[in-house]
């Protein structure tokens, strides 16, 4: 008697890294051909544009930082 192999499905991690895996291929196929454009002010403007990431994720850092030492100071008391 052939019994057929239970249902192989994917875990939810499995199916989060195939789709950020499709992402990125789609991401790099649609990348434009940057190799011509050298200019300081387009650099300056990524480092820029780099730099406000960081930032902003440093600030929501912080301000979740602060918000659980309040949270924590309220069940204390």
């Amino acid at each position: 008697m052939n019994l057929k192999p239970p249902f192989r499905r994917k875990s939810t991690l499995h199916r989060f890294l195939d789709t950020v895996g499709d992402q990125l291929d789609t991401a790099t196929q649609a990348k434009p051909d940057l190799s011509a454009v050298r200019s300081g002010k387009s650099v300056r403007t990524g480092l820029i544009a780099a730099g406000s990431v960081a930032g902003l994720t440093a600030v929501s850092a912080g301000i979740s930082s602060l918000r659980d030492r309040i949270e924590q100071r309220r069940d204390d008391s």
